[in-house]
């Protein structure tokens, strides 16, 4: 972990008298929770709905859950999927898998039967974690028996032996039923019986910093998601550096994040939690009235909402009453500039952050900090972290542009992943030879080397020969009075090659016209830059990957319905 310390004047080196000192104190997932568990004892450390873990309690779980994956076989290196929406289950299982040196792979609960399938192979998971809890009529058991031929049929649940993922032992319910084919959670408690406490701390010891701790994909978006693998120190170091030096939490911090435990915007945060003796606080289903409910009731004084999805339908609630809520310190969220503005408006009493980050940097490499003036946390995302390397480029020429100039971000230090897994290719063309990773966003940096995230490079649209950001448009949308979310998608045009079209979420008991909106832009920005549809959408339409509203799901939406109306 990274602490920063103030070095005491000593006579046997007299040049670093009254200097400050920073080193890194870096440690892997599983002693992080081991020592938090020291040093917090009985204090709160995790609260997922109604359940309720201290730090020593969360430890004593983990311990017996890595008991139970060594009695299944699990050895160190092995791949340990998780397929559950956030519960206590889930953090306990991660923090098992921690201790043993197995590889967690948190996996996305939205993921289909196509999209499972290919991970379970893809992963090599030897082991295959779920839930029966229905979370957004998503059955989980069902989908398994669809992407799994064989499983409910087979006779050992311990030594599965399946055509489609030949190296899956195991698929493990920890629920309250017990599926034909699955070990259910009696046997798979029992079954720690056969190993010690002792057997998981001598493993724990000999994990290093720099294997893998954990591998999550990415959302995919134009194909199959990737494996991102990423080390110990990667993982801790990143979340500790950001949640020490940015969020600066305490052990009187009530942190709340109801993004879900498979997305880097929640493990991370759980980590930093662990680390400063905060409570981290979750629920199942994201849902604006039981947010409300959970962020008064258990008084919480950090919210991560992060997302405006998230963030809007929590203020745009008949039950949120700001003065309920002075506790609240902190938000973070990440937006277009005016989203951000606007949302300063609506919290004036709260300070905010900022982010930028993606999975193969590590989650999160840059964060303002709370005491940022609005201005430029709605611009910027705050500088990269000690020891992590922002660099931004020329798209075409690949080398380092100016200060403002606008190009591509790359990134080098302890942070990066470890490559795509099983993809030689694709990391061929992400990394040079000096081992900076080319993140596939536009970013800029101003003189005081703060970054501003501008958008993908696949964002960008061509209208006319004219390069467009669809940033830009989103942005100046959502100063509407009526419009609470836009996204801006490039379509095909047979004079243009491409325009614009925007999709838009109104403010509750709003309504506008497309014309409206198309001519509140006109005389804001280039009329080629103008959308040339508009299309409304509700709140529950959204097409969502883990926690991003999927741009090429609304293209394919506006073709269907293009082809609709020319049929």
């Amino acid at each position: 972990m990274v602490d920063e310390r103030v070095s005491a004047p000593t006579e046997s080196c007299p040049k670093l008298k009254r200097l400050e000192m920073a080193w890194c104190e870096a440690t892997t997932f599983g002693d992080l929770l081991v020592r938090s568990a020291e040093r917090y004892g009985s204090k709160e450390a995790v609260v997922v709905q109604d359940d309720r873990r201290s730090f020593e309690g969360l430890l004593e779980s983990a311990i017996q859950a890595g008991r139970s994956l060594l009695g299944l076989g699990v050895g160190r290196g092995d791949a340990v999927g998780i397929l559950m929406p956030n519960c206590i289950d889930f953090v306990e299982v991660m923090f098992g898998g921690a201790l043993i040196g197995a590889r967690v792979v948190p996996i996305n609960a939205r993921f289909k039967d196509r999209e499972l399938a290919y991970l379970i192979e893809n992963a090599d998971l030897t082991i295959l974690l779920t839930s029966d809890i229905v979370d957004q009529h998503t059955d989980y058991v069902e989908i398994l028996d669809s992407c799994l031929p064989g499983l409910s049929e087979a006779s050992d649940p311990t030594t599965l032996r399946l055509d489609l993922a030949p190296k899956l032992k195991s698929v493990v319910m920890l629920g309250n039923s017990s599926p034909a084919g699955m070990v259910d959670r009696e046997r798979f408690e029992l079954l720690a019986g056969s190993v010690t406490d002792e057997d998981v701390h001598r493993l724990r010891t000999r994990i290093a910093i720099r294997d893998i701790a954990m591998m999550m994909y990415t959302s995919g978006t134009t194909a199959d998601p990737k494996g991102c693998p990423t080390t110990h120190e990667a993982l801790v170091r990143t979340a500790v550096t950001g949640c020490r030096n940015c969020f600066e939490l305490t052990t009187e911090d009530r942190f709340w994040d109801p993004l879900p435990l498979f997305h880097m915007s929640a493990i991370l945060p759980l980590i930093g939690c662990i680390d400063a003796g905060s409570t981290y606080i979750t629920l199942t289903h994201v849902e604006p009235g039981a947010s409300i409910r959970q962020l008064r009731d258990e008084a919480c004084t950090f919210s991560f909402s992060t997302f405006p999805t998230v963030t809007n339908a929590i203020l745009d609630h008949p039950d949120w009453d700001p003065k309920e809520f002075t506790q609240i310190r902190a938000w973070n969220n990440v937006s277009s500039p005016d989203g951000l503005r606007e949302l300063h408006k609506r919290l004036p009493d709260s300070r905010h952050l900022n982010a930028y980050g993606c999975t193969e940097i590590g989650g999160v490499a840059c964060f303002t900090r709370p005491d940022d003036p609005p201005e430029t946390w709605a611009t910027t995302s705050g500088p990269p972290f000690d020891g992590i390397e922002i660099e931004v480029r020329d798209i075409e020429a690949g080398q380092p542009v100016g200060v403002g100039e606008r190009g591509l971000i790359w990134s080098r230090g302890y942070n990066l992943f470890e490559g795509y897994h099983k993809d030689e290719a694709k990391n061929a063309e992400s990394f040079d030879d000096d081992g900076w990773f080319c993140t596939g966003d536009i970013g800029a940096m101003d003189p005081e080397g703060r970054v501003s995230y501008l958008g993908r490079v696949k964002d960008m649209l061509k209208v006319g020969g004219e390069n467009v950001a669809a940033v830009e448009i989103e942005s100046l949308l959502q100063t509407h009075p009526s419009v609470s979310i836009a996204q801006v998608v490039a379509v095909p045009d047979a004079k243009y090659v491409e325009v614009p079209v925007a999709y838009v979420e109104l403010r509750p008991d709003c309504e506008t016209t497309e014309k409206e909106v198309i001519d509140y832009c006109d005389g804001k920005i280039a009329r080629f830059k103008i959308p040339r549809y508009v299309r409304f959408i509700s709140a529950n339409e959204w097409p969502m990957s883990a926690t991003k509203i999927q741009k090429f799901r609304l293209q394919d939406r506006f073709a269907e319905e293009q082809h609709a109306s020319s049929g």
